[in-house]
């Protein structure tokens, strides 16, 4: 399945994905060392989550997370959470912005800024994801999709993408599926870049929703799971 994934990759692609990534390591390793620290001291439990997502054109892979929430916490109300997106026209909320009991200390803020995906450049450096690419959905989420919306999946998966720098929360689900969809037929080296450039201010905005959303409202317990499609 690995080298089936990377033959979807374009040369310029993956050459990027590898710079990039060696470029960042003196960087990456030593916020990757504190998380894992953090991660481990908290709470009990492995550092690392594992779940299977859906690739490009509905291969599965094993993606990988740093753990943000409580060992054995029910994670089932985020598929009726997505069927209700899929449904309402509603913006694309997350559910923690409200504040979950089940989030490990933390885990908010680890969230918000997105460094809980960090693992993820295992999936990058493996050929599973891309640093640019629409977000890898759930099995579950895949089998959803209406055949139109299953073309955001012609590429493989990203860090980051067109959605998340376009508003992110602030959009529909099928304003997401859109937005992948036009990376899908657009991507080019020019349009990866812009993305990479435009990620951290978006991050940064993102964590700053995150904190005053959580100010704003009382903290609701156990209000659901993690994350909105495509995590």
């Amino acid at each position: 399945m690995r080298n089936k994934t990377l033959a979807d990759l374009p040369m310029w692609k993956r050459a990027l994905d590898i710079a990039l990534i060696v470029l960042a390591l003196p960087v990456l390793l030593p916020v990757w060392a504190i998380l894992a620290l953090w991660v481990k001291l908290s709470s009990r439990g492995p550092v690392l989550f594992r779940q299977q997502r859906v690739g490009v054109r509905g291969s599965r892979f094993t993606c990988f997370k740093f753990r943000s929430m409580k060992v054995g916490s029910d994670t089932s109300i985020h598929q009726n959470h997505l069927a209700q997106l899929m449904q309402s026209g509603h913006p694309m909320t997350k559910l923690d912005n409200k504040g979950d009991s089940r989030l490990i200390p933390l885990g908010a803020l680890i969230r918000s800024t997105g460094l809980d995906e960090l693992p993820q450049l295992l999936n990058v450096f493996r050929g599973e994801m891309s640093l640019v690419g629409p977000r890898p959905c759930l099995p579950y989420e895949y089998e959803s999709f209406r055949p139109w919306q299953k073309r955001r999946c012609e590429t493989v998966p990203g860090l980051t993408g067109l959605w998340q720098v376009s508003g992110k929360n602030r959009t529909t689900f099928n304003e997401m599926i859109r937005l992948d969809i036009a990376y899908v037929e657009n991507q080019s080296l020019g349009l990866d870049l812009r993305i990479i450039f435009q990620t951290v201010p978006t991050l940064v905005t993102q964590a700053s929703d995150t904190f005053l959303s959580r100010i704003a409202r009382p903290s609701v317990p156990d209000s659901g799971s993690s994350v909105p499609a495509g995590g």
